[in-house]
């Protein structure tokens, strides 16, 4: 009997186990469809599924050019501002001090005259009537080639662009009982620096209670800046910061310092 029990019920599971596979094999290709796999049997499927598919990139190549940037690309430098200098008949003033271009030479002063003759004087000459100063009273006008002007207007930029980017800042400190040698010998230093071009920075640090002398300072840092007005301009004057009292002279220009000696001479 016992023997009998157990071939019954090996022979039920054998059913029960046929019809659950029976089932799962009805229910696999309309229900697991859409899931992703989760059996080693299943995976190789879905991996074949996958590739049969074309990726994004693939497809979107297939179907028209791809939008891509260029990597080291420079981008173009901005085009230089074009020169705005009224001329001719786009000066807006009706009275003008007139100018006429000399080459070689210190320009012809023609007067104050209206713009009518200005023009006419202009195009006697074949040249361009030219607005370079329109905050004097009256406006002052010259009588030049624009090219040439423009030319030379770029030239001088230039020049000053130069002559900034090689500037340096040179600092020399002194103090407010600086002797007359030491004050002789910061007064030849400043001269140097200030041909060569550079700018000078004059500093005068007080220690402790010393700041109740600063008048004394500030007589010191103007009478050096006396002593250098034939080789520099002040840029700012004697200043407090603190406890340290600062002055800056830049170099002067070329032409002010051919009109400093020759009034120097004439006097």
């Amino acid at each position: 009997e016992e023997q009998r029990g157990c071939c019954v019920m090996n022979q039920l599971r054998n059913v029960l186990v046929a019809s659950l596979a029976a089932s799962a094999a009805a229910y696999a290709p309309s229900a697991l469809a859409g899931m992703p796999a989760t059996s080693g049997t299943a995976r190789p499927a879905a991996a074949a599924a996958a590739a049969a598919q074309p990726s994004p990139s693939r497809a979107v190549r297939a179907g028209g050019p791809v939008c891509q940037m260029r990597r080291g690309r420079q981008m173009r430098k901005p085009p230089a501002p074009k020169d705005n200098t009224p001329i001719n008949e786009a000066i807006a003033f009706d009275e003008m001090r007139v100018l006429v271009d000399v080459p070689g030479g210190s320009d012809e002063m023609l007067g104050v005259m209206p713009k009518a003759d200005a023009l006419a004087a202009a195009e006697e000459r074949q040249l361009d009537l030219v607005l370079i100063a329109d905050k004097s009273e009256p406006v002052i006008c010259k009588i030049v080639s624009y090219d040439k002007f423009r030319f030379n207007k770029e030239k001088k930029k230039k020049e000053q662009a130069k002559a900034v980017k090689g500037q340096e800042l040179k600092e020399l400190k002194m103090s407010y009982k600086i002797g007359a040698h030491d004050f002789d010998v910061r007064l030849r230093s400043a001269q140097r620096f200030l041909k060569q071009g550079n700018k000078v920075k004059f500093s005068m640090l007080f220690r402790g209670r010393e700041i109740v002398h600063s008048a004394v300072g500030k007589e010191i840092m103007e009478r050096m800046a006396t002593a250098l007005d034939d080789h520099g301009v002040l840029d700012s004057s004697p200043r407090v910061f603190g406890r340290q009292m600062i002055m800056t002279v830049g170099p002067k220009t070329k032409e002010a310092m051919a009109a400093a000696a020759a009034k120097k001479e004439n006097s």
